[in-house]
């Protein structure tokens, strides 16, 4: 059986009913909508995986709403177009203005729930690619077999088995996001969308909107937390969120739910939390410079990241694993590096230690 949800837009009464009791008997959830004015309304409440638009409606036609859908950034999710007197010049601009697929009335149900599988396919096909293509930007995989290591990667496992909410603290260059890709590849979300927001990146007046998102005369602004639906969002340095935005981030995952900016109607949330920080957040909330409510939400369970400085036997492995990376990533040649255990050396007595490392080294 199907599972998602469907906007149905079409102004005649019968095809609304008889496509929604199709949808319905195939495992899908179905919202309807007559016109334009309804659907935006139900956009504004809900998230839907697929939209089917009839052209010819009395208030607003189709391809109207799908530009004024496309030019405001809210074109998140397949778009098919529905039509008894489409043109090719219609079908054309349909497509360029981001419909996934074009079908003509009398509808056929078979086509329709052909069309419809595959919109949905491809949009989770695109959502795998992205991941794919983060995924090989850097390593996910927590490289080092120091007891450190073993014991955060023992950790990882058992938590990609659950949904709750982490908060991984480590110093900068830890791979704390790195870390939340690999629970999120090993998690039930992984079919998901995995958002990555960088909250310090992000410019103060912007940082309100590209979270929780805005409605207005020219429409529904996307949100990143809605873009997360269905998967999971990282919130990378949360402690530098000023109160105002850790009340109202605060509010939002305590109730799963969200109110856009000059909006009224709340848009449920399905995601899952992983926030990261360097900072002793502990610490912040008893200095009154994080919210306690905030803080408890995010840390359902913390996550400890080991500095590189308490894990020198790592060095060498590390060190393979990103020449290797870089090497066959670059198409470069293989360097050899000399004195590059000096860390490891450090932390562990003996020539013996740096000859089973299998680098080149004068070390010692």
């Amino acid at each position: 059986m199907a599972s998602g949800l469907v906007l149905v837009v079409d102004d005649e009464p019968d095809i609304r009913s008889t496509v929604k009791e199709i949808l319905e008997d195939e495992g899908y959830q179905v919202v309807v909508a007559e016109n334009a004015a309804a659907a935006r309304e139900a956009r504004r409440s809900a998230r839907p995986d697929v939209v089917l638009l009839d052209i010819w409606m009395p208030d607003l036609d189709g391809i109207s709403l799908l530009r004024e859908w496309s030019a405001s950034g809210a074109l998140s999710c397949p778009v098919i177009m529905m039509s008894g007197h489409g043109t090719v010049e219609t079908a054309v601009e349909a497509t360029r203005l981001g419909a996934y697929d074009f079908v003509e009335k009398p509808i056929s149900l078979a086509k329709l729930l052909l069309t419809i599988e595959r919109a949905r396919e491809t949009t989770r096909l695109k959502r795998e690619n992205d991941g794919l293509r983060q995924q090989l930007a850097l390593p996910l995989e927590p490289v080092g077999s120091s007891k450190l290591m073993q014991a955060l990667r023992a950790q990882l496992e058992r938590l990609a088995q659950h949904e709750t909410g982490i908060l991984i603290y480590g110093e900068p260059g830890t791979g704390k996001e790195s870390l939340a890709r690999w629970l999120h590849e090993r998690s039930s979300r992984r079919r998901g969308p995995f958002v990555a927001v960088a909250t310090g990146n992000i410019p103060r007046e912007h940082l309100i909107t590209a979270l929780f998102g805005a409605e207005g005369a020219d429409g529904i602004q996307q949100d990143l937390l809605e873009q997360a639906s269905g998967g999971t969002l990282f919130l990378d340095e949360v402690a530098e969120l000023d109160p105002e935005l850790q009340q109202h981030l605060a509010s939002v995952l305590e109730r799963r739910a969200l109110v856009r900016s000059g909006g009224a109607v709340p848009a449920a949330l399905d995601l899952r939390v992983i926030a990261a920080t360097a900072q002793n957040l502990e610490a912040q909330v008893k200095a009154g410079r994080f919210r306690e409510e905030l803080f408890y939400l995010l840390n359902v369970v913390p996550l400890q990241v080991p500095p590189l400085s308490k894990r020198g036997e790592d060095v060498p492995e590390l060190l393979r694993l990103y020449v290797d990376f870089f090497a066959n990533r670059d198409h470069l040649p293989y360097r050899h590096f000399r004195s590059t255990c000096r860390i490891a050396c450090a932390t562990m007595p003996g020539p013996a230690t740096c000859a089973s490392c299998a680098i080149s080294c004068n070390a010692c």
